[in-house]
């Protein structure tokens, strides 16, 4: 199925991708990942990361979807086949599905934060009432619902009305609240000493598991897998040079993850709190630092509210890759587009309700149908464009000419390299996890 939806602007297109790129990975899961794999050193790794695998990646996948008009499904029937697509579609659209089940449960954690933020503080008394806040299953189930249904408001407005308007609101404030962290955090005494130490790269201290971290983080920060950046893409005006705009969006999320680690870092740095506490920064760490840090009631209301609205936009991405995926396969799925969002929704309940009940399977299964499923579909969507769409039409969509020395390397690095790397980076990462 053709797209006849498209992004209004430039500057809208570019809120819509940064918006889809920056959320939990950017503000919970780098400076966490900085903490624990070499400080400056693993935010240099990450930025080479980003050129040289993210950012021609993301126009890769930008191409295949610019050039087949479709989603998931849609883009891989038209290079892979009817059959074969169907089966490699609908097997990466069932990972988001389920990846957006554990997504939404710890979005409504967020929303469930920043609620408490700024109607309560953080505190020794009113901690122990947080802490069972989130342990609250119905409670927390509850608020995924309320996310859910916002979620299906917003793809029912459509493309513009929805998606674009919410991103050109949420995303500037995020920057903006963003910006005003960092000053107030490196305004604390000792805060920019403790800051320039740590950032002093020691790469003494780098070993593989380290590169396999930058790159992991690299991949999963951006959205790539071929799921939610190909619907996006879908979206793309013709007259949209793919260069240029994924190398802002890449820039833009960098400094996101950046921004996020201006101003928990040196804060954490300053209270003398352990930097390496995992994934249990947002919900244990930050607690016990808000109810130290001089206005910390308007700090972690700030931060967390910001961080509150662009996972939202992340999780829009998902049910929207979603329905446009299974929209791409009319043949098969013959129901309105509000009966298909009616079913999508039913489907992420479920799965909410189950990780609500049992948050502890969240971490296998982002490894499995998470990190493993969009590292081994971004490997799937490279090889679609690179041998099922070709050389000719894949540089046209992003260069825009068919030759020259630029554009061939970049199709000899996308057709080999990338997909390797991938390959390399999912077998090291399940090997690190199980033994």
């Amino acid at each position: 199925m053709a797209r006849k939806e498209r992004f209004g602007s430039f500057l809208t297109s570019l809120a819509a991708t940064v918006g889809l790129a920056i959320g939990i990975g950017n503000v919970w899961r780098f400076p966490y990942m900085m903490g624990s794999y070499g400080g400056a050193a693993f935010l240099l790794l990450f930025i080479v990361c980003i050129i040289f695998l993210s950012l021609p990646a993301l126009m890769a996948e930008w191409a295949l979807a610019r050039e087949t008009r479709a989603g998931t499904i849609g883009a891989f029937k038209v290079t892979f086949g009817p059959v074969y697509g169907r089966i490699v579609g609908y097997g990466l659209l069932g990972c988001l599905i389920i990846a957006g089940g554990y997504y939404l449960a710890v979005i409504a954690n967020v929303f469930f934060s920043a609620w408490f933020s700024v109607t309560n503080g953080f505190n020794t008394d009113v901690i122990p009432e947080f802490q069972s806040g989130l342990a609250n299953a119905p409670l927390q189930y509850g608020i995924g619902l309320v996310i859910l249904l916002m979620t299906a408001v917003v793809i029912q407005r459509g493309i513009r009305s929805g998606i674009e308007l919410l991103s050109t609101i949420f995303v500037p404030f995020f920057f903006i609240a963003s910006f005003y962290l960092v000053y107030k955090t490196l305004s604390m005494p000792g805060a920019i000493d403790h800051l320039a130490e740590f950032m002093k790269p020691d790469f003494s201290k780098i070993r593989f598991t380290h590169v396999f971290a930058a790159m992991g983080q690299a991949y999963f920060s951006i959205g790539l897998g071929a799921t939610l950046t190909l619907i996006y893409g879908s979206y793309l005006r013709d007259d949209i040079r793919l260069p240029r705009m994924a190398a802002l969006t890449c820039a833009s999320d960098v400094g996101a993850a950046f921004l996020a680690a201006l101003y928990l870092i040196p804060a954490l740095l300053v209270f003398g709190m352990d930097l390496t506490s995992g994934p249990t920064l947002l919900f244990e760490t930050l607690p016990n630092l808000l109810k130290e840090l001089p206005g910390g009631r308007l700090f972690g209301s700030l931060m967390l509210s910001s961080l509150a609205l662009v996972t939202f936009l992340s999780y829009v991405a998902v049910v929207e890759a979603v329905m446009g995926g299974l929209g791409d396969d009319q043949e098969s799925i013959r129901i309105s587009k509000g009966w298909l969002l009616t079913g999508i929704c039913g489907v992420q309940a479920v799965l909410l309700l189950l990780f609500t009940l049992k948050p502890e399977t969240v971490a296998i299964a982002d490894l499995i149908f998470g990190s493993a499923g969009l590292m081994f579909g971004g490997a799937l969507g490279l090889l679609a464009l690179t041998w099922g769409i070709g050389k000719k039409k894949t540089l046209y969509q992003v260069f825009g000419q068919r030759s020259g020395f630029l554009p061939i390397l970049y199709f000899f690095w996308i057709k080999w390299i990338v997909p390797l790397i991938l390959l390399v980076v999912l077998t090291g990462t399940l090997y690190e996890a199980l033994t």
